[in-house]
């Protein structure tokens, strides 16, 4: 694979170990970011966890994946009901950058910029210890992102798991070709 392989809307991999996925959501900044370090808010799309944001706090996310869409998706077998992560936050500068550690998975950085109505929300995970691991995480945002700008638009947006199981496939596609 070259240095930079593109992956069009499914993100950039600007280097093996690190993917970089954009989104345009609807503003303003600060509802987004409310919705990235709020463990209320953010459990609606991606994980539960109280944070403290100060750089140097460890903090623990739980999924529970199948509890993101009404009705509830239905998990696949061999997927766990919940799991949990230990963190660490990294750097902190509302309401524009977060970065944390990942469990084992690397580091993930979110950044910011409000665009008139509209918010760019640059995603990078970065150290990815493994191709299996390119692959769930991969899929695992771009799922968590639907949903994320689904219930910033007031919806539901799609099923975690059936979109998870369809960007996983394109990303086995295209991280093989």
């Amino acid at each position: 694979m070259n240095d930079t392989a593109t992956l069009d809307a499914y993100g950039v991999l600007t280097e093996p170990t690190t993917l970089k996925i954009q989104r345009v959501l609807p503003g303003p900044i600060e509802r987004v970011w409310d919705y990235l370090t709020k463990s209320d808010l953010r459990k609606q799309w991606f994980a539960s966890g109280d944070m403290t944001l100060v750089a140097g706090q460890p903090f623990t996310l739980t999924w529970r994946n199948e509890e993101l869409n009404t009705p509830k998706g239905k998990r696949p077998e061999g997927r766990d009901e919940e799991h949990s992560s230990t963190n660490t936050i990294l750097e902190v500068d509302p309401p524009r950058k977060l970065v944390i550690t990942f469990g084992a998975s690397g580091h993930v950085a979110f950044d910011l910029a409000a665009r008139g109505d509209t918010v760019l929300l640059t995603l990078t995970h970065s150290r990815i210890p493994d191709r299996g691991t390119l692959l769930s995480v991969s899929s695992g945002w771009h799922a968590h992102l639907d949903i994320l700008g689904g219930k910033l638009n007031g919806e539901d947006g799609p099923d975690f798991w059936t979109n998870w199981a369809k960007l996983r496939a394109e990303y086995e596609t295209r991280l093989t070709a």
